[in-house]
């Protein structure tokens, strides 16, 4: 079967770069919102906001037996765990409160394993992730101008990159998937997977010789091959640790999914309409 083609030639610059444009601008509109009634960009989880994990072993009730059971308590999410349990989550609460529901779970679940970050160390973590994050980032962006020691296809990395993040980490609030230091890990690699596209993208464009659109479609081949085939490792990761009930994995597998979806097109449309500005096409 013919691959198919990507043809540049096709687009004007307005066109290819529209819409990653537009849902740039609408994802840190939306990242603002939340910080600013929240405090953070994307709803954290109990790593990052404090709180009370609760590990329940196989059990007959339903999760609306264990709502009401705990309906007292500032229950966060009642979740399926192994064998047939629950994997319940609290908000943060102070220590009385705390020991009252331990006595709680004991009484009814005696097996049930509790763990408690506090609210004081999970906003330490939240920070030094948010940093982690930062600091990733720019020493990213440092190296790509290193590399190209040229500013506008250095900065079209960059802005694809940052628009990777930006836009996954949206998408992450609306589909209910909550900050925590494994979804944190995956939007750091997703840096590297953003860069190494991109970097990819830009050595064909201006270090080998040939028409522009030849150069754009022999690395669209490439680039699109190694980008679909991690998309099938991570879509077989995710639903691996969704039927085996390995929540980590599978919300880790998750941010991986939606930011190589949202990376093909900053890649392809994105960075590929500022080179396209830049060389200036095929003389067009």
């Amino acid at each position: 079967m013919k691959f198919f083609t990507y043809d540049i030639s096709k687009y004007t610059v307005r066109q290819l770069v529209a819409l990653p444009v537009a849902l740039l601008v609408i994802s840190f509109l939306f990242l603002g919102f939340n910080t600013l009634t929240t405090g953070m960009p994307v709803d954290p989880g109990i790593d990052f906001a404090g709180g009370v994990a609760v590990t329940i072993p196989q059990s007959a009730d339903t999760p609306a037996d264990l709502e009401a059971y705990f309906s007292g308590y500032p229950l966060k999410s009642v979740g399926e765990g192994v064998n047939g349990g629950y994997y319940v989550v609290f908000e943060y609460m102070p220590d009385e409160d705390f020991l009252t529901l331990s006595e709680l779970i004991n009484d009814r679940y005696p097996d049930a394993k509790v763990d408690q970050i506090g609210e004081t160390f999970g906003k330490t973590l939240q920070a030094q992730a948010l940093w982690a994050l930062l600091f990733s980032f720019i020493g990213m962006a440092i190296v790509v101008f290193i590399v190209f020691k040229n500013f506008v296809p250095s900065v079209a990395v960059v802005i694809s990159a940052l628009s990777d993040i930006v836009i996954t980490a949206a998408l992450m609030d609306i589909v209910g998937i909550t900050l925590t230091l494994g979804t944190t890990a995956a939007l750091l690699m997703l840096i590297g997977y953003s860069v190494d596209s991109d970097i990819l993208l830009t050595t064909r464009v201006l270090k080998r010789k040939g028409k522009f659109s030849e150069k754009m479609q022999g690395a669209f081949r490439t680039g699109f091959t190694m980008t679909s085939t991690t998309i099938s490792a991570v879509a077989l990761m995710f639903v691996v640790s969704w039927i085996g009930q390995i929540d980590v994995i599978r919300d880790i597998s998750a941010v991986l999914l939606i930011g190589l979806f949202v990376d093909l097109m900053n890649t392809w449309m994105l960075n590929a309409g500022i080179l396209t500005a830049y060389v200036g096409g095929d003389k067009r």
